[in-house]
């Protein structure tokens, strides 16, 4: 059963004014890279929606004003409705994150000097680790192949950094024209959680079509990849962009496709040629840029289908008695 949520009444039970919530928000998204933002914003809008006031800063001030006690009676009765929503476990325990990490912010700020200590449910985590597969990417080029449009040409280019360099779609959007030097044969990626950029080495096929695509765009600094409708002419694409060029062009294919498939198909890719080439997961990890090799050992234990081989080994077994 969720908890009875009651909410203070009128301004005189207020800890907090609304002004340091405003604050606390802006610093909290502050720095954060936009595909970040939107998934903390939306987070922290169904905590306002669980409390039903108009505003996330209002629901941050109505947490805020609780103090250390209250405050965590009202993360776990929204903690309670999330489950009773029947939401996956990771979504449940992203929520939970957000309004943890805002909380410890506010008393970093000094605004309160509490935590909340909301845990996160047990969740089973399911990579999907195979995307579309070496033959759903050559779908998608020709897909683009159909057409000779300034459009084709920057979506292609797209395509083979997601693919042929495993990039995720926030570093393919944050690249600007300053990051590339075609004649050393090299990109500079800010990957995820980074500081500093990464000096990649370009394939020959990649090289030939980020070429192409300069020639369509134009040399001039800026973002590489533009809109080129005429409503936004010359904005960066953005991520949300980005994943319906993707899907579209899998729905064309008769694919369900997004941008992420993409660097999974890459990385499980790498990983079969590595093995086929006598090669560790150390290489493969340069390629990947994970942090940790095993999320690789994930990708490679998903390709050999290791759990399909004991399986036939343990059906023969009782066929064979």
């Amino acid at each position: 059963m969720t908890p009875v949520v009651t909410r203070p009444r009128g301004a005189a039970n207020a800890l907090v004014k609304a002004e340091p919530a405003d604050e606390l928000l802006a610093a909290f998204l502050s720095g954060r890279s936009d595909c970040t933002r939107r998934a903390y914003n939306q987070d922290l809008d169904d905590f306002r929606r669980f409390l039903g006031v108009g505003k996330v800063s209002e629901a941050a001030t109505l947490l805020l004003s609780r103090g250390h006690g209250n405050a965590n009676v009202l993360a776990l009765a929204w903690k309670a409705s999330l489950q009773e929503r029947r939401l996956q476990g990771a979504t449940i325990n992203r929520r939970l994150a957000a309004l943890r990490s805002l909380m410890q912010l506010a008393r970093t700020l000094g605004i309160v000097p509490w935590t909340l200590e909301v845990q996160n449910v047990r969740a089973e985590s399911y990579r999907d680790t195979r995307g579309p597969g070496r033959r759903g990417v050559r779908l998608l080029l020709d897909e683009i192949e159909r057409r000779e449009d300034k459009k084709a040409i920057r979506d292609r280019t797209a395509l083979h950094l997601l693919y042929d360099l495993g990039l995720r779609r926030s570093e393919v959007v944050a690249l600007d024209v300053d990051d590339l030097d075609l004649d050393a044969g090299t990109v500079s990626v800010l990957g995820k959680g980074r500081t500093q950029k990464t000096k990649l080495t370009l394939p020959a096929p990649t090289r030939v079509a980020i070429r192409q695509w300069l020639e369509a765009r134009g040399t001039g600094p800026g973002p590489l990849f533009i809109n080129v409708d005429r409503a936004g002419k010359g904005c960066r694409l953005t991520g949300t962009s980005l994943y319906r060029i993707v899907r579209r062009l899998g729905e064309q294919a008769g694919l369900k496709v997004r941008p992420h498939g993409l660097r999974h198909t890459a990385i499980t890719e790498a990983c079969k040629l590595a093995q086929a080439k006598g090669m560790g997961l150390e290489e493969v990890l340069d390629f990947s840029r994970h942090r940790d090799v095993k999320v690789l050992m994930v990708y490679r234990d998903r390709e050999r289908d290791v759990q399909g081989q004991v399986a036939a080994l343990v059906a023969a077994g009782v066929e064979g008695d």
